[in-house]
């Protein structure tokens, strides 16, 4: 695995802050039948202290749009992207981003796809996405900013890449899955 070259996701990255930014990602998302998905919530460094996710990544076949959860105006959009049927949610560890997600906003979850439930049900202990991605799409991602703060007003340029290399892995992963026949 350490062979393995890292990679980090290049392509256009919307972190979601206005209004027209907004429509873009609500109109991108109507089009697609297969996102990435994955929140980031600010690390807590004390025994017993948990925090509500601050972000969420959604990665389509065309960007990558990062949510931030201070702005409650992007909470619709989100709960239809979640609630639509026709479009396949993928991301590791999906049951517990969406059980503290629904502690920001209510919201009805469909058509949800864990790569790592997957992996175990055919036998593979290592059903992270970083192995997951190093198993089946042959690179390494970086895990640098994984307790960075998320709720910071400003992103960093290298959260924002953490961000968005995250979702787009997961829809990597899915996609390959489905060229592997693992998915149909």
């Amino acid at each position: 695995m350490a062979k393995l070259p890292i990679r980090r996701y290049q392509g256009e990255v919307c972190l979601v802050e206005t209004r027209e930014d907004l429509a873009r990602a609500q109109a991108d998302l109507l089009e697609e039948s297969v996102v990435g998905f994955d929140t980031e919530t600010r690390p807590a460094f004390i025994k017993g202290v948990h925090h509500l996710p601050c972000l969420v990544q959604v990665a389509t076949a065309r960007a990558v749009y990062l949510f931030p959860l201070r702005r409650q105006e992007l909470f619709p959009v989100l709960a239809g992207m979640l609630a639509a049927t026709r479009v396949v949610k993928v991301g590791i560890g999906l049951a517990d981003d969406l059980r503290l997600l629904k502690e920001v906003f209510l919201f009805d979850a469909v058509n949800m796809f864990d790569p790592g439930s997957i992996a175990r049900r055919h036998g593979l202990e290592q059903s992270g996405l970083r192995n997951l991605a190093g198993i089946f799409l042959g690179f390494r991602i970086p895990k640098g900013k994984q307790t960075s703060n998320w709720a910071a007003a400003r992103l960093s340029p290298a959260q924002i890449t953490y961000a968005a290399t995250d979702a787009w892995a997961c829809r990597e992963l899915y996609l390959r899955y489905r060229t592997l026949g693992l998915v149909t």
